[in-house]
């Protein structure tokens, strides 16, 4: 089976008004989630979103934004990071967000690294 073929972890796909509410924060608190790259998104489907696997309890996933930074390290696009956080990892067992989810950020972030 290849990346392609593998299945998926399922998400919505929020808009910039879905996050406001769902983070129940103001519209500039979110573009400065997503400028300091607290939050990736993607404009699939016509309109900016980002995955509401990002989201854990109506925060921001803490461990996202480090394995954003360590992503773009290694020379992805925030759309590629979006994938690949979304694709299961053979190494973690798991598809990254979901490891990030359950606070397996340190393995999350080696396997990251290892692909610059």
């Amino acid at each position: 089976m290849t990346d392609a073929d593998a299945p998926r972890t399922e998400t919505e796909w929020l808009t910039l008004p879905e996050l406001v509410e769902v983070l129940d924060e103001p519209l500039g608190r979110v573009r400065r989630f997503l400028d300091d790259a607290q939050l990736i998104g993607s404009t699939r489907g016509g309109a900016f979103a980002v995955p509401s696997v990002f989201i854990l309890e109506g925060h921001v996933l803490s461990s996202l934004r480090g394995t954003v930074f360590v992503l773009r390290d290694a020379g992805f696009s925030d759309d590629e990071a979006i994938d690949w956080l979304l694709t299961p990892e053979e190494s973690i067992g798991i598809s990254p967000i979901d490891a990030l989810r359950a606070g397996r950020k340190s393995e999350v972030r080696r396997v990251a690294a290892a692909l610059a």
